[in-house]
């Protein structure tokens, strides 16, 4: 799907959740192009990504190797870190913001205000 029209986002979205509508939030997020197969037990791990592997060949989807990690128990994912425990945000992420100066004038505060 040419990602360059208007709606290209949005009904790949809708496509990917009609997809693995039965393993959304239970073992997979899904979020456009970005997919996490999650297990609870790591003994069910490779049961969990065979049935994600054998629905993206039914539907005839592909991955980017370059982009795949496996058996992880943490990684980044819409620009967070996910663990078992929780979300973090970006160490990175933080100290921009901590590193922005203060605003001096109504101008900036504005500026500030609509970012």
């Amino acid at each position: 799907m040419p990602f360059g029209l208007k709606n290209a986002g949005a009904t790949y979205q809708r496509a990917m959740q009609r997809i693995f509508n039965d393993m959304l939030h239970k073992n997979v997020e899904c979020y456009v192009d970005d997919l996490v197969v999650k297990s609870k037990k790591r003994e069910d791990h490779l049961y969990d990504l065979r049935k994600v592997f054998e629905r993206l060949r039914r539907y005839q989807l592909k991955m980017n190797p370059s982009k795949c990690a496996f058996g992880v128990t943490s990684g980044k994912f819409l620009g967070f870190i996910v663990r078992r425990r929780g979300i973090k945000i970006e160490q990175a992420k933080i100290d921009v913001i901590l590193k922005m100066s203060e605003p001096r004038n109504i101008t900036s505060s504005k500026v500030c205000k609509e970012s």
